[in-house]
């Protein structure tokens, strides 16, 4: 079968692999441009755009799909039999999604309608789903509204981060997409509407959102940590601090903690903490981190980084952070 791969993260590398691997004929490969990266600002290619590179595949890059006639003339003279597209970055019109005879086909990280959109995966965990997993989706002019192919799902535990459920999510995407091919390499694929009801969306993540505010709940507060990892952000003694790693301390999930920590961590959420206003340190417990008082209940502050600085936990925690109870996050 004859693919033109579009993707641009890290996220969409492991399908473009698997599609190869599995003796599809990788056609081309389309990418967003080459972005000013790293500590010396200079241009570097996508992921995506860095591995077709390494595997010796033809490359095009625009930003402005919409407008660009000379990418659209190479497109006619692939004539790839389908597209894939994963994390691509870009919505594809519809005359090029009418081009290729077998359909344009979308891995998206989420159990469609459930988080259309860009950021899928961060809204999950953000709004602590117990589950997502990746949908095998026919591409129309809708954003994430086509019928689906094929669906799989993960379960999100209580301190899975938005960067390790990405790492999961990716792979999977990359075996159903393998799987999807060989349907339709088969023949007529069957398919399933989305839902009327259930839809929500995963709005892309603002700056503003990525700090946190001390007077909510411990669980959410949590779950923000955990969805934006790793850019969750707060202020210690006047300085940017990165908030990595952290557990609510929620006697009623002991059981959980206890997967999670052992007994340590049980005896922790079990322990009854000196009342604190919202983001103020009431303990320090150097093997594990600050007990933090929330607007409701306690989170364990396990990981983070300061500015310049590399991140630590633990007994490295209380040394580079100098922490004592009394003292305020925020």
């Amino acid at each position: 079968m004859r693919i033109l791969f579009w993707g641009t993260p890290t996220y969409a590398v492991p399908c473009l692999d698997a599609l190869i691997a599995a003796g599809h004929g990788v056609v081309g490969v389309v990418s967003q441009p080459d972005r000013r990266r790293g500590r010396g600002g200079g241009l570097q290619p996508s992921p995506v755009k860095r591995r077709a590179m390494d595997l010796g595949l033809p490359v095009w890059t625009t930003p402005a799909l919409r407008q660009d006639t000379t990418l659209r003339h190479h497109l006619a003279e692939l004539a790839a039999d389908v597209f894939v597209v994963v994390a691509f970055g870009q919505i594809l019109p519809p005359e090029i999604l009418a081009r290729p005879r077998l359909g344009c086909w979308n891995g998206h990280g989420s159990l469609l309608p459930r988080w259309r959109g860009a950021a899928p995966i961060q809204r999950a965990v953000l709004a602590g789903d117990p589950w997502t997993g990746v949908s095998i989706m026919a591409m129309e002019e809708g954003l994430d509204t086509g019928p689906v192919l094929l669906e799989r799902r993960l379960a999100i535990g209580l301190c899975d981060n938005a960067t390790t459920m990405a790492l999961r999510l990716s792979q999977l995407t990359a075996d159903l997409m393998v799987e999807a091919m060989a349907l339709l390499a088969a023949g007529p694929a069957q398919l399933r509407s989305q839902p009327a009801t259930g839809i929500t969306m995963a709005a892309k993540l603002s700056k503003e959102e990525l700090w946190l505010p001390w007077h909510e709940p411990a669980l959410q507060l949590h779950h923000r940590v955990m969805g934006f990892h790793p850019r969750a952000v707060t202020r210690w003694q006047g300085q940017r601090l990165n908030v990595l790693a952290t557990v609510p301390l929620l006697p009623q999930r002991a059981k959980t903690l206890e997967a999670i920590g052992g007994a340590p961590m049980t005896a922790l959420a079990q322990t009854s903490w000196p009342p604190g206003q919202p983001g103020q340190v009431v303990a320090v417990a150097p093997d594990q981190g600050l007990v933090v008082a929330t607007g409701e209940g306690y989170l364990l502050l396990q990981e983070a980084q300061l500015a310049g600085k590399t991140p630590c936990r633990g007994p490295r925690l209380h040394q580079v952070l100098k922490a004592e109870a009394g003292q305020r996050l925020g």
